[in-house]
């Protein structure tokens, strides 16, 4: 895990994004934040940048490419999952179903967007901050 690398956000609504920028600022952490509108996006960025992402925060309901299939294509793919990338849905609904698809593609998070500010910021903080913390196999390739 690259814990210096990006923190890749895949975020359709411009609304959501906005509001996330705005609590990154807020953090301040040091990781860059890259932000896609669809999963097909950033499945080509993250096939063919050669930069290990620190985090993937993504939603669920997006066009292109869904969460969960932008998830199976990661896991499926040898390089990619090399590169132990933590991979978290944050999206607006849940529902036990999606749940227990995101586990059972091995996704390292659920959760669901606070409505207010405040408790979004913390969440997100909490997350990273997590991961800051864990460790984490670095397969590099030799």
């Amino acid at each position: 895990m690259n814990k210096t690398g990006p923190i890749v956000v895949i975020e359709d609504d411009c609304d959501d994004q906005e509001i996330l920028k705005e609590i990154f600022k807020n953090l301040d952490y040091k990781n860059p934040i890259i932000y896609f509108s669809d999963g097909e996006a950033a499945l080509q960025y993250l096939i063919y940048t050669e930069i290990k992402p620190f985090l993937i925060l993504s939603d669920i309901n997006m066009p292109k490419l869904s969460g969960f299939e932008l998830r199976e294509k990661i896991y499926v793919n040898e390089s990619l999952n090399l590169k132990c990338i933590p991979y978290l849905f944050f999206t607006t609904t849940s529902n036990k179903k999606a749940v227990i698809n995101a586990y059972s593609q091995s996704v390292q998070g659920f959760f669901v967007k606070p409505n207010n500010f405040s408790k979004l910021e913390n969440t997100i903080k909490k997350i990273v901050e997590y991961w800051q913390e864990c460790e984490a196999p670095d397969f590099t390739p030799e």
